[in-house]
């Protein structure tokens, strides 16, 4: 095997349509992120009942429907369509990718735990650096089987839930049973309305260092509901389907592959909207620790309905692209798509500092419908910063670091700068 330098991807290599994807999922990440930036993670569990204002609960089911679970695995695409391009330049370079590609998720992993414990619990990097570890296990794997153990993937945690669900009724079978089941309940959620009073308290408060212990509970909470909901099963079978699609490069000849675009268009709309539609009609509004057969049709929904409906925004961005026009107006995401991680970063930065206490301290105060206009104030000023940015160098700051640690060396910044690597 030849012994060639390894280097980061300079800007001109890059593919467009998949910057503009990435672009438009950090807006999606946010839209529905933002409940939690200004509220305690607790609030998923306990019955502090629907929102009283109409504003509120509309931009709540809206952001349910065309938003919860539809970005993540967007995202999820994108990273397993990262390893496929990592896979195929290594092996133009007569190189192994299983190497760099370890140091690149080691160095994601150790930006993912700053973030969580300093900064915000709801960090996705982490996961995605722990579960990318198991997608290099599928990197030989013929693209119809990646499919097909995507379907499995996404099979897991709907048997799990229904065995779930089967031990609730289960237990509502006898009237001692229901009323030992009704028993724990209501303590769990007691402990659950506790947590989430003394995380208004901690959050209000100016103290940054007094936070990180509570972040530390909030990100171990967050991740044994993560686990509970099947969402790491969720991710892999997403990162499977960027995997098949790199492995194919559907992305790098859009334009032949436009009529299979076209099809799971139509398909992923058709199944996304009548899974969301189970789902905000079923299970949205539902308490998490109440499991019914009702919840788990909606949770069934959701789980096949947000990959769907994510590959029907990712193949609608895709055709829109064919088009002079709509290439023109959607290429400002593609800076963002470029700085994606600096990006999804700055956002907590700039959440976290307007609701905490160290920052303007309106941590719980705020609904659906205000963090809906926040969250597009906020991402109508990213596009403008990233493409100037972008303008000036060649990678984000998050990206430069991430790069920088990837290859043991610093990366130059600006533009016109060799990177090295080894």
């Amino acid at each position: 095997m030849a012994t060639i330098r390894s280097e980061p991807i300079a800007p001109g290599e890059r593919a467009e349509v998949i910057d503009i994807l990435r672009g438009f999922a950090i807006f999606g990440i946010l839209l529905v992120n933002m409940l939690f930036f200004a509220h305690p993670v607790y609030l998923a569990v306990i019955d502090t009942g629907p929102w009283t204002n109409p504003l509120d609960q509309a931009a709540s089911l809206l952001i349910a429907f065309f938003a919860q679970g539809k970005f993540f695995t967007l995202f999820s695409l994108l990273f397993g369509l990262g390893l496929a391009i990592q896979i195929q330049r290594s092996q133009d370079k007569g190189q192994s990718a299983v190497p760099l590609y370890v140091r690149r998720l080691l160095a994601l992993l150790l930006i993912g735990l700053a973030h969580a414990f300093l900064f915000w619990w709801g960090d996705i990097l982490i996961y995605y650096a722990i579960l990318g570890f198991l997608l290099l296990l599928f990197r030989n794997t013929a693209p119809r089987r990646l499919l097909r153990w995507a379907v499995v993937f996404l099979a897991i945690p709907l048997v799990l839930t229904a065995g779930s669900v089967a031990l609730f009724e289960l237990a509502r079978t006898t009237p001692e049973g229901a009323a030992q089941l009704e028993a724990v309940l209501a303590e769990t959620e007691a402990q659950f309305q506790a947590a989430y009073e003394q995380a208004l308290v901690v959050y209000r408060n100016r103290d940054f260092l007094a936070m990180i212990p509570q972040r530390i509970a909030d990100w171990a909470f967050a991740t044994a509901g993560v686990l509970f909901g099947g969402m790491p099963f969720l991710v892999l079978a997403m990162f499977l389907v960027g995997l098949y699609v790199g492995k194919r490069q559907l992305l790098h000849n859009a334009v032949e592959h436009l009529p299979l675009f076209r099809k799971v268009l139509l398909w992923g709309a058709v199944i996304g909207i009548i899974g969301n539609l189970l789902y905000v009609t079923l299970a949205h509004q539902a308490s998490a620790l109440e499991l019914t057969w009702g919840a788990l049709i909606g949770l069934a929904g959701f789980l096949i309905g947000a990959p769907a409906l994510s590959l029907a925004y990712a193949t609608g961005l895709v055709i829109l692209t064919q088009s002079a026009t709509w290439h023109r107006l959607l290429m400002p995401l593609a800076a963002v798509g470029r700085t994606a991680l600096s990006n999804y970063l700055l956002q907590t930065l700039i959440c976290t500092t307007i609701f905490y206490g160290y920052g303007l301290g309106l941590y719980g105060q705020i609904g659906p419908a205000a963090g809906l206009a926040l969250s597009i104030i906020i991402f109508g000023l990213q596009v403008p910063l990233s493409n100037w940015w972008v303008k000036r160098f060649r990678f984000g700051p998050a990206e430069w670091l991430w790069r920088s640690l990837t290859y043991g060396k610093m990366q130059p910044l600006r533009l016109g700068g060799v990177a090295e690597g080894h």
